[in-house]
């Protein structure tokens, strides 16, 4: 089986995906075509030479309809012979795209394709393409899970009443989320990966003077009278502050062969190594991070103590704290340069956008191992594995 490897990653800056954000004013097509006009630059690869562009978006409605990653390649001068398409997989959408673009790479389907991601949640909130009265879930479902299922913020309280996560515990967590953003941003670290957009350099959700006493006074983002009947162990703990915001980006990754990196004399950052996808329940519905970290871990015959660097999605921290709590994970091994409670989560955007960071962390930090897994709702998680080259 051939080797796939990452050549390119580039991400737009996070923009505050409210009506006033910052990249509020950039269509989602846009955002898109701007990441993949980066990839060719930055590479220096000419785009006849892509096979397939494959692109996660969550709420593919209105201006995130229609395929949105085929328009984003023809806006960016893409020629119109490169196909695309775009996935959804809910928040590991990208993730997912960029393992189906390996795993055709490693299969001999493709020589080189790029796997990228978009939302623009100022002009696409969430579940914009769920209307007002309409239900995605159908009877089946409604009589397997007679109770109902629950939103995420439900499941991100579940999950901090199941593994005894303290309101100061999951404050803290953010807390140093930001600061560690903030020091990467200091110090240089996100040069490499970002390409800046209509003025925009800098992810516009960082908070470095944030504190633990300035988020304790922010009140549970999902406080439901009805839920805290359904489910007294609930403590409402969960806030807008130890939550990911919502996002308006997008991110962008080449991948080669082996064999077409050394031909085209382009320098690999990282080899994709192993890959894994799980369900898991779909009430906790965060979870599956924990069961796909342990699938990807024993397919690529490795163990946690192997792994250099992490890159776990922090939808929520209760979400990372329960992972690191059943995986035994080091904490200082995790988002390093911080994570999306205060880089931001662009859902569709968000599983290139770490692997984006995760690649030239490891280059930066002299790792050998990354792994990367992200929580996605209706209970399922992807994890893969790179490794140095």
């Amino acid at each position: 089986m051939r080797e796939a490897v990452v050549v390119e990653a580039v991400r737009t800056p996070m923009g505050r995906g409210r009506p006033n954000g910052a990249l509020a004013h950039v269509h989602p097509v846009e955002l898109l075509a701007h990441t993949l006009r980066a990839l060719v630059e930055r590479s220096g690869v000419d785009p006849a030479l892509v096979d397939d562009v494959i692109g996660g978006t969550v709420d593919q409605v209105g201006e995130q309809a229609m395929n949105t990653t085929r328009y984003a390649l023809l806006s960016a001068g893409f020629p119109e012979s490169v196909p695309a398409t775009t996935v959804d997989r809910q928040c590991g959408s990208s993730q997912q795209a960029l393992h189906f673009a390996a795993q055709g790479v490693m299969a001999g389907a493709y020589d080189m394709v790029v796997a990228c991601g978009v939302e623009s949640m100022s002009r696409v909130p969430m579940w914009s393409n769920v209307p007002a009265g309409t239900d995605p879930f159908g009877p089946g479902v409604a009589a397997r899970y007679p109770d109902g299922l629950v939103p995420q913020g439900i499941s991100a309280e579940l999950i901090a009443a199941k593994w005894s996560l303290s309101r100061e515990r999951m404050d803290a967590f953010a807390v140093s989320s930001h600061r560690k953003a903030a020091a990467a941003w200091e110090s240089g670290r996100f040069d490499a990966e970002i390409a800046p957009l209509d003025g925009v350099s800098r992810d516009e959700c960082v908070r470095p003077g944030t504190s633990v006493e300035v988020l304790a006074g922010l009140r549970p983002a999902y406080r439901d009278p009805a839920f805290a009947e359904r489910f007294p162990q609930i403590e409402w703990n969960v806030t807008a502050g130890n939550a990911s915001p919502v996002n308006d980006g997008a991110s962008a990754v080449l991948i080669t062969s082996a064999d077409t990196a050394a031909r085209l004399g382009l320098r690999p950052l990282a080899r994709l190594h192993s890959f894994a996808v799980t369900g898991s329940d779909p009430l906790l519905m965060l979870t599956g991070v924990i069961p796909a970290t342990e699938k990807v871990l024993r397919r690529a015959s490795l163990s946690l103590a192997d792994i250099d660097l992490f890159e776990v999605n922090e939808a929520f921290a209760s979400v990372v704290l329960a992972w690191r709590q059943e995986t035994g994970a080091d904490l200082e091994k995790v988002n390093v340069h911080g994570g999306a409670i205060a880089l931001g989560h662009p859902l569709g955007a968000s599983g290139t956008r770490l692997t984006t960071t995760l690649v030239h962390a490891m280059r930066e930090r002299g790792a050998r191992y990354g792994l990367q897994t992200m929580c996605e709702a209706g209970g399922m998680a992807n994890a893969m594995i790179l490794e140095s080259v």
